[in-house]
């Protein structure tokens, strides 16, 4: 859903046309994995960061466009939201250059942004959920330029046929509407990106699948939204309410939504490409002229324009890829379930857990996913949402269990063995899985630090919650800036 879209309307020829394409475009793709086509020889990792935009007070700036503008680099783009952007870190190989190099790169390009944007008076925070957010923020007008925001918006709304529900329960109790699907942008996520073989796919993706609860209970950074203190990771109800296209009446149908975390454990990538064709119709029906069929007749690759334009609009918290490189196909996971932040350093040990605790995972004799049912995975993922690092997650062999003790007796242990598999020496590993280790032993994330901080300044200042809020924002922009992982951060 990255490519810019005209505004347009369309029309039921255009919608025809294009689930025919989406058909040849699936056919191909069976082709190219019959053929083996595919760029697996030299595996690379990404990274995407959504982030925030402030003013000098922490209140959401609504100049991305102007940042953009001011940063000048291809590497960074608009988001959703007037007050988001997006970077896009080049990928690499998991142990390319040294254990500094990667956190060096991505800290120089946040630097320098951070540096543009402050020259016209704003800031840049990497956090799940912007905490001075209003609902006031989130309507028409904060939408970004380009047109494909407002063609999306259109069409879930078409789709919908009413106005969005928002409804979360937490310490708090949210109930509102919205006209837009604007407040998805509140949501800022972190993007880590994993090539595999396509042989491989299935393997990756029920392991990614398997430890996502666990992954967002360890990384939480979205307790508040609206003023209210709801959800450990606030932003994964969010998501899941803010882009959805079904009435009440639909849902109770057994209609899929559009975020979605999937049903049942895979066989193939293959798998996930045609259940985006079989359940969710397209939202942008937009054809290339590229025939996907002849493209293979020549020798060529094909960029399968539509079925990745279609697979873009299906929010999974573990999406299947499929791009072209250098003139090579490949295929990666995008682990979509983490929040932004809060520091670079705190990032990496998030990405070093996931790639090697799903490299060690789909190494064992018998895979966790032989052993779990799809619907614990998934209980697990709303449950970490809700409490965080304080949550109760199930694993097989160890029952329902608190999330350090899964991870320090179980998980941790089996991501050092899986980066050691990938490489990666233990003076390399034993920094960035350590900051894993002392958010357990400290029972700390971005989450809980939020939290403690907006109480203490509750009960000290008296100021009321938006001012509590923006000066907790304040504090979380410098500790950022600092990169000291944030179980290390003070409260006072």
């Amino acid at each position: 859903m990255g490519r810019d879209v005209p505004a347009l309307v369309f029309t039921r020829e255009d919608r025809r046309r294009y689930r025919v394409k989406m058909h040849a475009c699936l056919d191909a793709l069976a082709q190219m994995l019959r053929e083996a086509r595919f760029e697996s020889e030299r595996p690379q990792v990404g990274l995407e960061i959504e982030l925030n935009l402030v003013d000098d007070a922490a209140e959401p700036a609504m100049r991305n466009s102007d940042a953009l503008q001011a940063i000048s680099d291809p590497a960074w783009s608009t988001e959703l939201g007037r007050f988001n952007l997006e970077i896009n870190v080049p990928p690499r190989r998991l142990i390319a250059g040294g254990p500094d190099a990667w956190e060096s790169e991505i800290r120089a390009a946040l630097n320098h942004a951070d540096e543009r944007a402050r020259s016209i008076g704003t800031r840049l925070i990497m956090i799940g959920i912007l905490p001075t957010l209003r609902q006031e923020d989130i309507g028409a007008e904060s939408l970004s330029e380009n047109p494909r925001y407002q063609l999306l918006n259109d069409q879930i709304f078409a789709a919908r046929g009413e106005d969005l529900r928002i409804e979360i329960d937490g310490v708090d109790r949210l109930r509102t509407y919205a006209d837009t699907i604007t407040p998805e942008a509140a949501c800022t996520s972190t993007q880590f990106h994993l090539q595999v073989s396509p042989e491989e796919f299935a393997d990756y993706w029920n392991a990614a699948q398997a430890i996502a609860g666990v992954q967002v209970a360890l990384a939480a950074n979205a307790p508040f939204l609206f003023g209210k203190e709801l959800w450990h990771e606030t932003r994964v109800p969010l998501f899941e309410q803010a882009t959805d296209t079904r009435p009440e009446e639909i849902k109770v149908q057994g209609v899929r939504p559009r975020v979605w975390f999937g049903e049942r454990w895979i066989n193939s990538v293959f798998d996930l490409f045609e259940e985006n064709l079989r359940y969710f119709p397209a939202l942008l029906p937009l054809c290339e002229e590229q025939d996907p069929a002849e493209t293979l007749d020549r020798g060529d690759v094909p960029e399968l324009g539509e079925l990745t334009l279609h697979n873009g609009t299906i929010y999974r918290w573990n999406r299947p890829v499929y791009a072209v490189s250098h003139d090579l196909p490949h295929i990666r996971v995008e682990n979509r379930v983490l929040p932004a932040g809060p520091t670079v350093a705190d990032t990496l040990a998030n990405g070093a857990f996931y790639y090697g605790l799903t490299r060690a995972l789909v190494e064992e004799d018998r895979p966790v996913w032989s052993r779990m049912s799809f619907a614990a995975a998934q209980d697990n993922l709303h449950t970490a949402a809700r409490h965080g690092i304080e949550a109760l997650l199930y694993w097989p062999g160890m029952g329902e269990v608190p999330v350090p003790e899964l991870v320090l007796r179980r998980l941790l242990p089996l991501a050092h063995h899986g980066l050691a598999l990938s490489g990666m020496d233990e003076a390399w590993r034993e920094p960035l899985l350590g900051i894993i280790e002392q958010r357990c032993v400290t029972a700390r994330n971005g989450a809980v630090w939020q939290k403690e901080v907006l109480h203490h300044l509750d009960a000290t200042t008296h100021t009321g919650r938006h001012e509590a809020l923006r000066r907790m924002t304040q504090l979380y922009i410098d500790y950022m800036h600092l990169n000291a992982p944030v179980h290390t951060w003070p409260v006072d």
